[in-house]
Parts: C-alpha cells; sequence; structure tokens
C-alpha cells in the first residue's frame, strides 16, 4: 500500500500574474525543497523523483529530473516526468504505488507542475522551411534570396497553448468536447454559470482552509499565500454578459463557467509503510485503490463517470461512504453532466460532498498540478473535517478518467 507522509501546493496564480517570470522548474523546485525541509528528511533516502506535467517546456527536458538536482537531492536517485494529460499529477502518485508494488522502491517525491504563462509560440512550418534553407545559404546572393522569400503569413504565431488543449486525433479543442456534452445532457448555460458562481463562493468562504494546502511563494518582497483567481463577487448577471468561445453563435461554454489557465505545482511525500518508519515519518493518508478508464474522446468529460463507477464497483463501496468528492472542474457542464449520469447510472452525490472548497473555476487548472491538488486538497479536507474516506478524480484530454480512493490515517 502506498502511505501518503505530508502534501504541499504552491498557490495558484492566473496566466500571466505573479508566476510570469518563474519557470516550471521553479515552481517544482519550491514544493519539493519545502516537503524535505518540513519533514527533515534526509534526500539521499529517496528512492526516485516523479513529477507530471503536460506544457513540458523545450529548454527543462525532463523537469522532473532538473526539479530533483536543483532542490538538492543527489545525483544517485532518479527522476522520471509523466504524461497522462490532466491526470498526470495523478499519474506520478500511481506511478510510485506501482513501483512500491514491483519492489523497486519505498520512498518517493511526487507532483505535477505546469507553467501555462509560459508555453511558446511557435513558427509555421513554411517559416521553418524558409529559415532552414536560409540557414544552408552559402553566397550573398543565395542569402538575400532567402531572406525575400519570406512572407508576412509565415510570421503568423501558431500558439503552443492552444494546440496543447486540442485533441489531435478528433481534431477538436477541449473546450469543443464541452460544447458537446452540454448539448447531449441539455445543460443550460444558466445552470453553468450558477455552476461557476458556486464554485466561487465556496472557494471564498473557504481561503483559510485552503491557505492550509499552501507553501507560501516568495514574489517581489512579498510572500505569497493565497490563490489569486478567487472571485469574491462572482454573480450569474456578471458571468452571463461573457461570449460563448468554442461556439460564438449557440454555445453555452465561457471563460466563466470554465477552468481558469493558471501557473502552479503540486507536490506530495509517498512511499511504504517501512520507509516511512525508518525515517522517522508519520502517514496522514493512503492510496487504498485507484481506476484509470478510457472513454469516447469527444465526450471525454465524462472520464469521471466511468473512473468512479469502476472504483466503487470493484471495492464494493457506496458513494455515501465518502466524506468528499473531488471532481476537477474542467469546465461547469462537464462537472454537471458527470452528476448527472452517474445519478443515471445509481450514483448520486450529494451537493455537501461535492468539490467543497471550490474546484478549478475557481482556483484554476495547471494541467500537470491539478491531479496532485486534488488529492492534496481531499487530505486536508478529510483532517479538518476527522473524516476517513474521500475520492478525486478528474477527466482527460483525449478520452481518460482517473480515480483515487484516499483514506485518512489522522484522528
Amino acid at each position: 500500500m502506498l502511505y501518503i507522509y505530508d502534501t504541499v501546493r504552491t498557490p495558484f496564480l492566473r496566466m500571466g500574474t505573479g508566476f510570469s517570470d518563474q519557470t516550471s522548474a521553479d515552481l517544482g523546485v519550491h514544493v519539493t525543497k519545502a516537503l524535505l525541509q518540513r519533514n527533515d528528511l534526509d534526500p539521499a533516502s529517496l528512492s526516485e523523483v516523479i513529477f507530471g506535467c503536460v506544457c513540458q517546456p523545450p529548454d527543462l527536458a525532463n523537469i522532473a529530473r532538473i526539479i530533483s538536482l536543483r532542490s538538492g537531492i543527489p545525483q544517485h536517485v532518479p527522476a522520471v516526468t509523466v504524461n497522462r494529460n490532466c491526470a498526470s499529477g495523478m499519474e506520478s502518485i500511481i506511478t510510485a504505488e506501482q513501483r512500491i508494488a514491483a519492489g523497486r522502491g519505498d520512498l518517493f517525491v511526487v507532483g505535477g507542475v505546469d507553467n501555462m504563462t509560459r508555453v511558446p509560440f511557435y513558427y509555421q512550418e513554411s517559416a521553418v522551411r524558409k529559415f532552414s534553407k536560409l540557414a544552408r545559404a552559402k553566397s550573398l546572393m543565395a542569402k538575400i534570396k532567402g531572406i525575400t522569400a519570406f512572407r508576412p503569413k509565415d510570421f503568423s504565431p501558431i500558439i503552443g497553448l492552444q494546440k496543447g488543449l486540442t485533441d489531435p486525433y478528433i481534431n477538436m479543442g477541449m473546450g469543443q468536447t464541452a460544447e458537446i456534452i452540454a448539448n447531449q445532457y441539455g445543460i443550460s448555460r444558466e445552470a453553468q454559470d450558477a455552476f461557476a458562481v458556486d464554485s466561487h463562493l465556496k472557494a471564498a468562504a473557504r481561503i483559510e482552509e485552503l491557505k492550509q494546502e499552501i507553501v507560501p511563494y516568495p514574489l517581489g518582497g512579498k510572500s505569497i499565500d493565497t490563490d489569486n483567481g478567487i472571485r469574491t463577487d462572482s454573480s450569474t448577471e456578471k458571468l452571463s454578459k461573457l461570449r460563448p468561445v468554442f461556439d460564438r453563435k449557440t454555445g453555452s461554454v465561457t471563460a466563466g463557467n470554465s477552468s481558469q489557465i493558471t501557473d502552479g505545482a503540486a507536490a506530495l511525500l509517498v512511499g511504504s509503510k517501512e520507509a516511512g518508519e525508518r525515517n522517522s515519518l508519520k502517514p496522514i493518508a493512503a492510496l487504498r485503490d485507484y481506476s484509470v478508464v478510457g472513454c469516447d474522446p469527444k465526450t471525454m468529460g465524462l472520464g469521471p463517470v466511468y473512473a468512479i463507477g469502476s472504483l466503487l464497483k470493484t471495492n464494493q463501496l457506496s458513494i455515501d461512504q465518502f466524506h468528499s468528492v473531488e471532481i476537477n472542474e474542467a469546465f461547469a457542464v462537464q462537472v454537471l453532466a458527470c452528476l448527472q449520469q452517474l445519478r443515471d447510472d445509481g450514483i448520486r452525490i450529494k451537493e455537501q460532498q461535492l468539490n467543497r472548497l471550490g474546484g478549478a473555476i475557481a482556483l484554476g487548472h495547471p494541467v500537470g498540478a491539478t491531479g496532485a491538488r486534488l488529492v492534496g486538497s481531499a487530505i486536508h479536507q478529510l483532517r479538518h473535517a476527522s473524516s476517513k474516506h474521500a475520492l478525486a478524480s478528474l477527466c482527460v484530454g483525449g478520452g481518460q478518467g482517473v480515480a483515487l480512493w484516499i483514506e485518512s490515517l489522522t484522528e
């Protein structure tokens, strides 16, 4: 069994704000160092460092290794970066569990990170070909000819983030898949906006509890300890004024009822029971089981339905046995559709169970980090309420779903 000994995260900051000048590695180092220092852990005792990252920076190949070395972890400790799109942070936890089960290590720093602000722009293929030809030019005349071959359209940038949020198999953006679900389940714009407002207001009411998850980040002489996407004055009236983003004419998915594009990192210290005892660590939670499933990429938002259903069935559990259920708010409509389909399947998640501290609509969704944040938040909620069991789940671009069953081990 995988035991969780500690969990931390950075504040989640909106794209283009506080973390604009920080690299993804900077964010990952911050949470990794915090784990080591808080637990007085000799980094040489680690078996491996495993980080999820979706927007892998081109200048930080295998970012987990960069995070590891820059955190002062010895060179002999290996590190690997994993990517299951939005579930990458969870994948790091699952990978550690599999390592432990196989006897391939017993103490890990795991987590996820993404600085979505710094996802680069790219050149058009036409420009790349012309640059390549220009580089091979030998004579002055050939170079002049190469330069004059460029046209203004060659310099129209390709937005890397937009490409990353597009499924190449179905050639659809994630927002377009949300519109499909809205139509399939008949979920109105008004219902989506109301859900989004509720996310913000829940988060606003629990800011002090959310701060318990965060290791403050020093920026510009200040210590940042609060997520900056939470809107305390959110209202359906304000959200109703926003135009649909993905289907301008008849759509209902807007920037206001979708997850925020955000920068951040989250990490956990996990391992076997024996590794904890050897390093004087006391477990705060355990991963009891998990489920990973595939589904139609065009309705990828329904992934949690199948993952949660599979997990409950395999373990003969009722949803009522869980104090809290985290379903990542990629889009308001996506969570609403999941709730509706789960009800149709006989699994009724109560309002007081769901995303008790708000979700990605209010807190943001740095895609590589969110899975780790959900698990960390679930643990904090269980400890705060002196409860035992939580579910954390999310949908995955490309058509997958992941769900983790977490048990608190503290009184």
